[in-house]
C-alpha cells in the first residue's frame, strides 16, 4: 500500500479569479463545480453558470493538480510577508518543482510582469535548489523551484 498522489486544497475567494490566476502562470483550468453539479472540465470548466458561481473547481499542470474551494477546507493566509523571505505567513505553503532554473526565472519574469506578488526574489540556494516565492491572492505561498543540477 501507498500514497499515489497527493492534491492540495486551497481555500478561495473566488474560483473565477484563482482560474485567471493560475492560468497566467501557464496552468490549466481542470473542473468546475457549483450546486447544481459539474459545470465544465478542461478549457470548458467555467467560474460560474445559471446554478451561480463556482464552489470547487482544480487547475492543471502536467501531473500537478489543485483543488480551490470557494470559502472553504482550510483557511486563506491573512499574515502578509513583512520582509524579502520572511515565512511567518499564514495560508497554505507548498512547493512548485519546475524543470529548470531558466524555466523558473521566465516564471518570475512572467509573475512580476503581471504584478504579482513575488515575496523573495530568485536565488539559488544552499540546499541545491533556485527558487522563489509567490502569494496568491488569498494568501498562500509557492516557494518555486528548480533543481541546480544534480539531485534537489
Amino acid at each position: 500500500m501507498g500514497v499515489q498522489s497527493v492534491t492540495p486544497v486551497l481555500n478561495v475567494s473566488s474560483i473565477g479569479d484563482s482560474f485567471a490566476w493560475f492560468e497566467t502562470l501557464g496552468w490549466n483550468r481542470g473542473f468546475s463545480w457549483n450546486q447544481g453539479g459539474m459545470i465544465g472540465s478542461g478549457a470548458h470548466a467555467l467560474a460560474a453558470n445559471e446554478n451561480g458561481p463556482a464552489s470547487f473547481g482544480s487547475v492543471c499542470s502536467y501531473h500537478a493538480t489543485i483543488f480551490l474551494c470557494h470559502g472553504g477546507q482550510g483557511s486563506r493566509g491573512t499574515i502578509l510577508p513583512r520582509f524579502p523571505g520572511d515565512d511567518m505567513t499564514d495560508g497554505v505553503w507548498m512547493s512548485w518543482w519546475m524543470e529548470s532554473p531558466a524555466d523558473l526565472d521566465a516564471l518570475h519574469q512572467t509573475a512580476v510582469e503581471h504584478g504579482m506578488t513575488v515575496s523573495c526574489p530568485p536565488a539559488d540556494k544552499p540546499w541545491g535548489v533556485r527558487e522563489f516565492h509567490l502569494r496568491h491572492p488569498d494568501g498562500h505561498m509557492f516557494r518555486v523551484s528548480a533543481g541546480l543540477g544534480g539531485e534537489a
